[in-house]
Parts: C-alpha cells; sequence; structure tokens
C-alpha cells in the first residue's frame, strides 16, 4: 500500500522575509538592467567592460579574468573571482549569497552555480541558501551544476553534465549525477 501524505506545498504560505540580498531595491534594479545589456549579452565580447561593471556594482575580480558573452550573475556584490579565472559562455552564477572562486578556476559554458534551493519538506516551500567555493585549479565542465553549501576543492574537476551536491576532494575528477570521484587529478 502506498503512503498518502494528506499535506500539500501551498505556496501562498511562501515567505522570505528574512533573506536579505545585500542591496537596495535601486540597486538591484539597476543591476538587472546592466546585467541583461552587458553581462547576458551575446553582442558584447569584451571581458574589460563587463569586469568594470560588475565592480561598479561591489564584485571584487582579479587580474586576466576572461568572462565570455551570455553570462548572468544575480548579485556582483556577492561575488569573489581570483586571477586569471575564465567563465564561459551561458554560465548562469545565481549567487544568492558568496560565491568564492579562486586563481586558476575555468567554469566552463553552461555551468550552473547555484547558492538556493527550496525545503520540499515544508508546506510552505521557504528557501533555503548555501555558499559555493571553487578553490585554485579547479575546473568545472560545461553544462555542470554546483549545489548550494559546496566546496570544489584545489584542483578537483567537475566532468561535463555533472552534479557537485557534496564536496569535492583536491585532485580529483567527479562525474554523474549525483557527481562520484572517478579517478585522481594528475597534472604533468
Amino acid at each position: 500500500m502506498l503512503y498518502k501524505n494528506t499535506n500539500t506545498v501551498d505556496l501562498s504560505l511562501y515567505n522570505n522575509a528574512w533573506y536579505n540580498t545585500g542591496a537596495s531595491v535601486i540597486k538591484r534594479t539597476l543591476w538587472y538592467f546592466a546585467n541583461s545589456a552587458i553581462l547576458n549579452n551575446s553582442f558584447i565580447p569584451f571581458s574589460r567592460i563587463k569586469i568594470k561593471v560588475l565592480r561598479l556594482f561591489g564584485a571584487k575580480i582579479g587580474k586576466g579574468v576572461v568572462i565570455k558573452p551570455s553570462v548572468n550573475i544575480k548579485y556582483p556584490w556577492n561575488l569573489k573571482i581570483g586571477d586569471y579565472v575564465w567563465i564561459g559562455e551561458n554560465v548562469w552564477i545565481d549567487n544568492l549569497v558568496e560565491v568564492s572562486i579562486g586563481d586558476n578556476v575555468c567554469i566552463s559554458q553552461g555551468a550552473m552555480l547555484l547558492c538556493g534551493n527550496h525545503n520540499y519538506k515544508k508546506t510552505s516551500f521557504d528557501l533555503m541558501v548555501g555558499k559555493i567555493m571553487i578553490e585554485e585549479g579547479a575546473w568545472v565542465g560545461a553544462q555542470s551544476v554546483v549545489c548550494p553549501k559546496v566546496t570544489i576543492h584545489s584542483h578537483a574537476v567537475l566532468a561535463v553534465g555533472s552534479v557537485a551536491s557534496h564536496d569535492l576532494d583536491e585532485y580529483a575528477v567527479y562525474q554523474g549525477n549525483p557527481a562520484i570521484k572517478v579517478r585522481d587529478r594528475k597534472i604533468l
């Protein structure tokens, strides 16, 4: 016999008033238009312009950073990027809280860094958030997903199309959904 749950999700009960974006409504609105016009625009290939705009809105960005076209960043004031980082086309950084990206990190096209989720056990479907940290030399493969509260340790690799729902060990290659360690990473 199947268990029948009498509780249901009621989105009218949803309340994230506790959540603070870290910016005023005016700043968030200005960022929405700047993000749409400059970062998420496929006709602007120049990283320098994107970096200047991100810094203007509070992002901390190192030197030698490359940001490809059609990148979407939720809140730049919650973003720290080290030196010589590559961010590929169509990357979506949904940084409701801090995302920290170390030096020499590659985030390949279509990858998603997701700092938010919902509590499916609650009828009110409460918002849950968690920081993401990607340490030096790591690589997030194309079309991969990094979930809230995940640290990708130094030089780890998340393979194409994989989902990191837990921390990844340093110098290891992870693959699948959920991502599991498939081998060590040896750099020659």
